[in-house]
């Protein structure tokens, strides 16, 4: 997904959170100000309290500010004049005796708040916004004021943490004209120390295409070599989210700092001039800055323009599911939240069954058939090793989600299956898959290649051996996405990280429990046949859907990688299974042999591996059944063609998604359906996930899901209809009769 599409979906949001709050905020906040009785206002996010500090009295001449103080509750904040990705600035709005006017909102300088993949300005803990009263020669108090003037102020401002609240307050104070007022000195003092000092220096801006080229000079010598944040005052001109060392960069010259800054998509008409804040980074504020600054404000004259943005045609078919979405999230009961995680655990509990019915998942069905059996009637090791693969599953998936979650805080764009878009993991795993099969099939036994103790260690510890068969379950059937799961794991990626790992445990223990069950149930064991003969050729038999999973395997390297990627892989699979039958031979001869394959193999690796590497240009189109064509999915192309009053289909698909691939075949090229497309004309877009997609990883989290399968139809001026992980024929006919 876009940025310019993320940016409106989080402002539709601010939107959508004041349709569904507003009313509630009205509640507690009069809207005529005749009716304000204090100057303090007080919700459970923000205490809003009207300040004044006047030390001379209030005439000509004599400094008199105003301003209103807000102290938040931890994790929340309000926002800057520029507020960045969402949200909206605080709106102070004066009304004031005849002759007395209020200068310009003196704003301290911000902090970035970053939230996912959205970056906000505003201000946690503590924040006077404070403004000058401008009082001119020959003020005449009105008649009847006592001595005293009445300042009345409406304020509003949008509490965030996760959620936002839009909030309100109607404010009155009387304010002395000829005593002194100082009680607030300490604050207005304090907010004045936290104002940026107009900056003793240049700056310029040239623009370089998408891009600006920032210029500084005159920075204090005690920043010289920091880093600094960069804040416009402009909204939709830079990318707020943009992260120092990856979307842009900054260095120093000599006494001159310079910056190379992203345009934003949403930007308007080029500039002549460009109002700036510059801060040090974060963990060096306040800084030592030698003028005691905590920051420098300038106007930069830029240079060339910049193209502006498309223009957007409507409301995009996800900003109304959104909207949608959040009035019905609106009218929930309290502890809807607390509801949603256990229909999330829910979910992800009835997806982890289910995944065991998906296609992926049969070589593991054959590993595990293999265990019972080899048990047979023992009901305790069969106790003893369902309880171990249990184990197995469960820490496997959380391990793997601890690891999504971690990489995604540290600015990863990755999704469910992430480790399959990696060829390297993808060749790995393709050769464990080999291995395994050649053991089963008889061409050795591990006991060839180690010593008689570690050999024995499958015999001595069947529980090892049953955690470890859990493991390789996850690894190879985590890149699925089952009815359930797939809602589950997207609502859990943006939880806090105990509740996410808490899901992700979910699905461990759906995945695991048929076994768990299998192997506490005495039914099952008395249902099993008894250990014999017929175990050697079901252990051969099993060798077959190893090899099944290698076939899928070097084809999904071949979809990121090319034909030349794919015979690689093949070429080094089978280099390896002859290091493999070198080592089953004795004598000098396997000390020869083995020798010169692994030599030879090494060679092989290091002269055709790079291949595997290299990634594969995606077709401008795929050619499918009955003539239908697929092109490539980009959200620009989504909203091209829904602006244009036409319905689109996605397809977000990844090529080592076995149950994408059924699909596929099975409901995608049925000849009624590709004819209710055409009919209907419907464009078909094919989001390929299958190496690393960061803007296809966005528009899942947009539709709250984080893996693949995900089938969405897309019309104007309606809600996408997201459709059920396993296609089916009469689903799809059914939505697009609906168009």
């Amino acid at each position: 997904m876009s940025r310019n599409r993320l940016h409106r979906f989080l402002s539709a949001l601010v939107f959508i959170a004041a349709t569904a709050g507003w009313t509630g905020a009205k509640a507690q906040f009069s809207n005529n100000p005749a009716a304000a009785t204090g100057s303090v206002v007080t919700t459970p996010q923000v205490r809003a309290e009207l300040l004044a500090h006047a030390p001379e009295g209030v005439a000509p001449g004599k400094p008199v500010w105003l301003g209103l103080q807000l102290t938040h509750q931890k994790d929340w904040h309000t926002y800057w004049k520029n507020p960045g990705d969402s949200g909206l600035p605080t709106e102070l709005t004066w009304q004031l005796p005849a002759g007395l006017d209020v200068g310009e909102t003196a704003w301290p300088v911000p902090s970035l708040f970053r939230i996912g993949k959205l970056a906000n300005y505003g201000y946690g803990g503590q924040v006077l916004l404070a403004a000058p009263l401008q009082v001119p020669a020959g003020f005449t108090p009105p008649a009847g004021t006592n001595g005293q003037i009445e300042v009345r102020l409406r304020a509003t401002w949008l509490a965030c943490r996760v959620e936002c609240i839009p909030e309100e307050g109607s404010f009155v104070l009387q304010l002395p004209l000829r005593s002194s007022t100082g009680m607030h000195s300490a604050a207005f003092a304090q907010a004045q120390a936290a104002q940026p000092v107009p900056l003793q220096g240049q700056s310029h801006i040239q623009v370089e295409g998408e891009r600006l080229q920032l210029r500084v000079s005159g920075l204090p010598k005690s920043v010289h070599g920091q880093e600094l944040e960069v804040f416009a005052e402009p909204a939709a001109v830079l990318i707020p989210a943009a992260v120092p060392g990856k979307d842009w960069t900054q260095s120093w010259q000599g006494d001159t700092w310079t910056a190379n800054l992203p345009l934003s998509p949403d930007r308007g008409a080029s500039l002549a001039q460009m109002a700036l804040v510059l801060a040090p980074a974060p963990g060096q504020r306040p800084a030592a800055t030698g003028d005691g600054a905590p920051g420098w404000h300038t106007v930069a004259a830029i240079e060339g323009a910049w193209a502006p943005a498309a223009p957007q045609a409507g409301v995009s078919p996800a900003l109304a599911a959104a909207l949608e979405a959040n009035r019905a999230s609106s009218e929930a009961p309290a502890g809807g939240a607390r509801g949603t995680l256990l229909a999330a655990l829910l979910g992800g509990l009835i997806g982890g069954l289910l995944l065991n019915l998906m296609p992926c998942v049969f070589p593991v069905l054959a590993i595990k058939v293999m265990g019972f059996a080899r048990h047979g009637n023992h009901l305790r090791a069969q106790r003893v090793g369902g309880v171990a693969y249990t184990v197995g599953v469960v820490l496997s998936f959380l391990a793997l989600g601890g690891l999504l979650l971690a990489l995604r805080a540290a600015g990863e764009q990755l999704g469910w299956g992430f480790q399959l878009q990696s060829p390297a993991v993808v060749a790995l795993l393709a050769l464990l898959f080999t291995v395994i099969g050649l053991n089963l099939a008889g061409v050795f036994e591990f006991g060839q290649f180690v010593p008689g103790r570690l050999a024995t260690l499958q015999a001595r510890h069947p529980a090892g051996d049953a955690f470890l068969t859990g493991v390789l379950a996850v690894a190879i059937a985590s890149p699925c996405t089952a009815p359930f799961m797939g809602a589950a794991l997207g609502f859990a990626i943006d939880l806090p990280g105990p509740q996410a790992l808490a899901v992700f445990g979910a699905l461990g223990v759906g995945m695991a429990v048929p076994y768990l069950l299998a192997a506490w149930v005495p039914a099952v064991a008395r249902a099993l046949p008894r250990p014999g003969a017929w175990m050697d050729t079901f252990r051969r038999a099993m060798a077959f859907p190893m090899f099944a999973t290698v076939v899928w395997l070097v084809w999904v390297l071949g979809q990121q990688s090319g034909i030349d990627g794919a015979g690689a892989l093949l070429a080094l699979l089978v280099a390896a299974s002859s290091v493999v039958w070198s080592l089953t031979l004795r004598g000098r001869t396997r000390i020869v042999m083995a020798s010169v394959l692994i030599a030879f193999s090494a060679w092989l690796a290091g002269a055709i591996g790079p291949n595997m590497l290299q990634p594969m240009e995606a077709p401008a189109s795929v050619a499918g059944a009955a003539g239908a064509s697929w092109q490539p999915w980009s959200a620009q192309r989504v909203q091209e063609i829904t602006a244009a009053g036409q319905p689109v289909f996605v397809d977000f698909t990844a090529a080592w998604c076995v149950t994408c691939q059924y699909n596929k075949r099975n409901a995608l090229q049925d000849a009624d359906v590709l004819a209710d497309f055409a009919r209907h004309g419907v464009t078909l877009l094919r989001a390929d996930w299958t190496r690393r997609d960061p803007a296809i990883t966005a528009a899942l989290a947009d539709l709250g899901r984080n893996g693949v399968p995900v089938y969405v139809l897309m019309a104007p001026g309606r809600t996408p209809v997201v459709m059920s992980e396993i296609l089916s024929v009469s689903e799809l006919r059914a939505a697009l009769a609906s168009l």
